[in-house]
């Protein structure tokens, strides 16, 4: 079935390093000029791919991402609409 992923920011101190961390998981995004990767691996190793990434000299930090603990249902603006009375204004 599918396997769950999870975000990690690498901040690194070469961008050139980044063609490194493809061995670790799926590169998502390297941004060049703030020099990190957004690098995806799966759910159940992500503790350990952190203090993997952490060890390598050419890694300055990791940080997960949050983006599993975001609520992403939102309410249309027409729902909204309607549930406006718009007879009690006049």
């Amino acid at each position: 079935m599918f396997v769950r992923k999870r975000g990690l920011a690498v901040w690194l101190n070469q961008v050139k390093m980044a063609r490194h961390l493809r061995k670790f998981g799926n590169v998502h995004y390297v941004s060049r000029r703030m020099r990190y990767v957004i690098l995806y691996v799966d759910e159940n190793k992500v503790q350990d791919m952190i203090a993997k990434l952490n060890r390598l000299n050419y890694v300055k930090r990791v940080e997960p991402s949050h983006r599993h603990e975001l609520r992403l249902e939102f309410q249309s603006k027409a729902d909204k609409a309607e549930e406006y009375d718009y007879q009690s204004r006049i």
